[in-house]
């Protein structure tokens, strides 16, 4: 009888709406129960059915559901592959995978933490054991998993830590020097997959500021490696992903749609996220695949069904949501702004139309965010990284920027997107981005022949206005103060925000016309009000940008340099101090 219950249960899960059927009519409680009571062919069948619903898109519906009774049944799991001899751990390991519940689930139980710490204990001696490739895989896909889970907090001492990281690098360098043609298997495919996590949390691990800043950082952390250490991980890790660039430059675009290719590409932008210096010719030659493969997903012509199945089902992956063909260019764009900063790799980028891929990609985010309405206050910061990727290609590519029309395209979107943001205090970044992107563009412009388009007026407008409110004079002291609007992300705003001064006063030189809008907006007054009152500014870079600004405005309009001058006269607050807009005002 059990065993005809299992077969038709078996046969449900099946059906396309199997595991939803199952979930709703009580299964996972029945189930975690016959394991628990070792009842009739519980071990056999009832736990690899557990296994199915407890996998891709029905695992964060079972463990919201059911929380008691799948830790209950993970506790008891990880209790017998801690007690079990060294050959069945090697075979339930790939079992307990399947049992580990979602990131979410997992920050919020002290219980699971000490199931977590037990297994680590258990895995430590079996990865300092001589083990063939066959035996170490599912090791290191576990690893993986509990990284995902707790990070390196609980994996053990610094020795342990690099033990893994390089057991990882060498599983993927002999995964991937394989001669071009051979297939990897299903099974090695996995593998690599969980060896890329576990090289992807080495690489945040050792650059998280917050670790490294760490007065005590505690004594199982990567942080507390010895130079030595850190030298021997950066050095495999550089290793492994040599490895990598020479696996993805063997990709026919045939292969765009395998999930594998994904997560092998998004393991390399990982890496190049943080460094760009090493291998910068194997990577530079690679900017044809990257570039190609982002484009690829973007224009939806490679499949996206296997892709979307897989960041579902991903053991150890965090992502969940629906494929949308633009999550292969997020995970690039820290690559990008690195890349597009230095000469040969940028002029690679600019034969492979990057800056219309880069605007391309902001005009589909900004109507999505658009599509939120009201609701969207939450900060992308893969639109800021593509700002400022294009904002290096602004500054050192203008004759770029005068003739490509995807500029005029993004001079559009700014000008529509700046006058929302400004009102969206969470997204001050994003408008700060935005509005000196805009502003750098603008001061490459020559004046208008006829009338200022109401696209341009508008964007200035919004422009001056955004300026305008990051600092204002303290009520106690004598001292400009940063804004209490712009306070909390100053740290992120403040130097977007004195290159968007500079460049404001290169577009007044360029055109004109902008110095009515100074006035109108109250740019000029509320500055030179604060300024007067104020005995200094807080450091001589904010006082530069804000010079450059004035010097500009006076040289360019008769009435603003009236309106200048006479606060001037004065000879009070910090305007005193600006040497160049006294030149400019012929004031000594």
């Amino acid at each position: 009888m059990a065993a005809d219950c299992y077969q038709v249960l078996t046969a449900v899960c099946a059906l396309p709406r199997g595991l939803d059927q199952l979930l709703g009519r009580g299964a996972i409680p029945a189930l975690c129960q016959a394991v628990e009571q070792n009842q009739t062919f519980s071990r056999e069948q009832g736990l690899p059915l557990l296994g199915c619903l407890l996998s891709g898109r029905t695992k964060d519906k079972a463990w919201s559901k059911h929380p008691a009774e799948l830790h209950a049944l993970l506790e008891k799991l990880s209790k017998d592959f801690c007690q079990s001899t060294e050959q069945t751990r090697l075979d339930r390991c790939s079992q307990l995978v399947q049992f580990l519940p979602p990131v979410g689930v997992a920050a919020a139980s002290d219980e699971l933490k000490g199931v977590v710490s037990r297994v680590w204990g258990t895995l430590r001696p079996m990865m300092q054991s001589k083990l063939t490739p066959r035996q170490i895989r599912p090791i290191l896909v576990l690893s993986a998993c509990l990284l995902d889970l707790y990070g390196w907090e609980q994996v053990g001492p610094p020795k342990t830590c690099c033990l893994l990281v390089n057991r990882a690098c060498v599983e993927v360098r002999m995964g991937l020097e394989e001669p071009p043609g051979n297939e990897l298997s299903p099974e090695l495919q996995h593998t690599l997959t969980g060896c890329y996590r576990i090289m992807e949390a080495a690489i945040e691990q050792a650059c998280s500021p917050a670790l490294t800043q760490s007065a005590a950082p505690p004594p199982s952390s990567v942080s507390s490696l010895s130079l030595q250490q850190s030298q021997q991980i950066l050095t495999v890790l550089q290793e492994a992903f040599s490895a990598v660039i020479y696996h993805l430059q063997q990709v026919d675009p045939s292969q765009y749609g395998d999930p594998f290719i994904f997560a092998t590409f998004r393991s390399l932008c990982s890496w190049l996220a943080e460094e760009t210096s090493c291998l910068k010719e194997e990577v530079t030659g690679l900017l044809p695949f990257l570039i190609g493969y982002v484009q690829s997903h973007m224009r939806g012509e490679s499949p996206e069904e296997g892709l979307s199945d897989w960041m579902a089902e991903m053991s150890f992956s965090e992502e969940r949501g629906p494929w949308t063909g633009r999550e292969p260019l997020r995970y690039l764009l820290p690559a990008l702004c690195h890349l597009s900063a230095e000469e040969g790799p940028r002029k690679v980028l600019l034969t492979l139309d990057t800056p219309a891929l880069l605007v391309d990609f902001l005009t589909h985010s900004w109507n999505s965010l658009k599509g939120k309405g009201g609701v969207a206050s939450s900060r992308d910061p893969s639109m800021e990284t593509a700002c400022s990727a294009l904002l290096n290609f602004t500054v050192t590519e203008p004759e770029r920027v005068r003739k490509d029309a995807c500029f005029r395209t993004l001079e559009a979107l700014l000008s529509e997107a700046l006058p929302v943001l400004v009102h969206k205090p969470r997204l001050l970044v994003l408008a700060a981005n935005m509005c000196t992107l805009g502003l750098m563009i603008g001061r490459l412009r020559s004046a208008p022949t006829g009338s200022v388009e109401a696209s341009q007026r508008r964007f200035f407008s919004s422009a001056l206005r955004f300026l305008r409110g990051a600092l204002d004079t303290g009520s106690s002291t004598k001292l400009v103060q940063v804004s209490v609007s712009w306070e909390e992300n100053w740290d992120e705003a403040a130097e977007l925000w004195r290159l968007g001064l500079q460049a404001l006063g290169g577009c007044v030189r360029a055109q004109p016309w902008i110095t009515t809008l100074v006035r109108e907006e109250g740019w000029l007054k509320h500055t030179l009000a604060m300024l007067g009152q104020c005995s200094a500014l807080a450091d001589k870079h904010t006082q530069g940008a804000l010079e450059e600004a004035l010097c500009a405005v006076a040289e360019r309009c008769p009435l603003c340099k009236q309106e200048i001058g006479d606060v001037m006269r004065n000879e009070t607050g910090a305007l005193s101090c600006m040497r160049n807009l006294k030149k400019t005002m012929m004031v000594k």
